[in-house]
């Protein structure tokens, strides 16, 4: 059947035109497959065959419908694309149609989900039915031949959907078993127990394979690169510049890196912060790609790293910790701040918040400077929740800065949404700043290039250095 593009009717495949408006009918693109690295779930429910014998068909119908509604909405919360039901198994594709630089860590976050839900269901299944439900599931991620989605065809063949299947077979009752690369790429989100090389069908060697014991709410930072940072020394000394213009003044100042992925945003700040040393006090937070209830995600992270408070901290010991960064601000900042963060109760009006966090830094700043980093604000999904967040970030640091100067530094992350420059004014303006700075990073220049390519032994790889803009 031709689908006609002008009314969306079908037509015989005989027809030059539609039968509905007229329109010319075009023929019809044949399918583009695409190669991809994609991320593959794959669960499967254990013992439901004995679960047919202990129900009728109608409450059977029933209980596989809350289950597989719970797994779905996990799936697709995360990013995911249902790929097929299978019986009782369900496939899930993280990088189809469009990829993200994280889809990894989203799979297992919707696996971890899954597992938590599951928990959940149980409940009322146990309490209505008189039955529990138990799944095992394998994630792994690797390169796939996908269908051309254009055509509603996402079918995805390769060695790593079979591996992932194979991961399922091999995972206990109500565990998770992460691939090699899988795990590789979240491993500073996860924890994990690494268990024996699996010995899995079609596959001639063993294959490495770790059980999910949790996901962590932020990601364990790697141990400062010791490595000389090259070919950033006129953006270095334009941010210490800054600095000091910020400290003598007692006025804040805004810095926007933007540039593409891997070029060093991220390496630039760490290097600039560890030049500062004592010099400052640098809190970090990141906007987040997607989720609920993360507008001041970037504020609450940076605020408990400040405080050292860990994701398996009880409520109590979160809260004494955040007393003790509170300090001297009194306990009504701490209520406050607590509210901000997840760790209160007690809901106060936005103002009383941000109130709550400028006492807080307030304190923080008497001893010396403050620099804010708040990373990633270019997803697109997300770029209202981040702007409000950073917005309120900025107008903290504007009205704690007339008088002791904390110095706050935004890494904007990869621009891929063309609104990028208006909400980069937006920020400068809502914050009330006397100056703004706008800096970006691009390739290497030549002379400092050849020397470095030399050095490897002219392997291929990819340098970059900036272009000396900042403005």
């Amino acid at each position: 059947m031709k689908t006609c593009a002008a009314c969306g009717t079908e037509n015989p495949d005989i027809a030059r035109f539609c039968l509905a408006c007229g329109s010319q009918l075009a023929e019809a693109a044949p399918p583009q497959e695409t190669r991809k690295v994609v991320t593959i779930v794959f669960s499967d429910l254990k013992g439901s065959t004995s679960l047919g014998e202990a129900l009728d068909s109608e409450a059977l119908r029933e209980v596989m419908t809350r289950y597989f509604d719970a797994m779905r909405a996990e799936l697709e919360r995360h990013g995911g694309v249902i790929e097929k039901f299978i019986g009782d198994a369900v496939m899930a594709v993280f990088g189809l149609p469009r990829l993200h630089e994280d889809d990894a860590l989203r799979a297992v976050r919707a696996a971890a989900g899954m597992q938590a839900a599951l928990e959940r269901i149980n409940v009322d299944l146990q309490r209505h039915y008189g039955v529990q439900l138990a799944n095992r599931t394998g994630v792994n991620t690797g390169e796939v031949v996908a269908g051309d989605p254009s055509t509603g065809q996402r079918l995805v063949t390769g060695d790593a959907v079979n591996v992932a299947a194979r991961l399922e077979q091999a995972a206990g009752e109500r565990e998770v078993l992460l691939g090699e690369l899988t795990y590789r790429l979240v491993r500073h989100n996860v924890d994990v127990e690494e268990v024996e090389p699996l010995e899995l069908k079609g596959k001639a060697e063993r294959v490495p394979a770790f059980r999910l014991v949790g996901v962590r709410q932020a990601a364990v930072t790697p141990a400062p690169r010791q490595s000389e940072v090259v070919g950033r020394e006129v953006e270095l000394a334009r941010l210490a510049e800054i600095f000091q213009e910020a400290r003598a003044a007692s006025a804040c100042r805004l810095v926007t890196i933007v540039a593409d992925a891997g070029v060093g945003k991220t390496r630039l700040t760490q290097e600039f912060a560890r030049r500062l040393g004592d010099d400052a006090l640098t809190l970090e937070g990141r906007c987040l790609p997607y989720g609920d209830g993360i507008t001041f995600w970037p504020l609450a992270e940076a605020l408990k790293n400040d405080a050292g408070i860990l994701d398996d901290d009880t409520l109590d010991e979160a809260k004494a910790k955040l007393r003790s960064a509170v300090g001297e601000a009194g306990d009504d900042v701490a209520e406050r701040v607590a509210a901000m963060v997840g760790l209160g109760d007690e809901p106060f009006p936005v103002e009383e918040l941000f109130w709550g966090v400028r006492r807080l830094l307030t304190t923080r700043a008497r001893a010396r400077p403050v620099i804010l980093v708040v990373q990633d604000i270019h997803h697109p999904h997300n770029v209202s929740a981040c702007l409000r967040s950073a917005e309120a970030s900025l107008e903290l640091r504007y009205k704690v800065t007339e008088t002791i100067g904390i110095v706050p530094f935004l890494d904007a992350g990869n621009v891929y949404d063309t609104s990028f420059p208006d909400l980069s004014k937006r920020l400068f303006l809502a914050a009330g700043i006397g100056a703004r700075y706008y800096t970006g990073l691009g390739p290497l220049r030549f002379d400092i290039a050849a020397p470095l390519h030399r050095r490897s032994g002219d392997r291929p790889f990819q340098i970059y250095v900036s272009l000396g803009q900042a403005f």
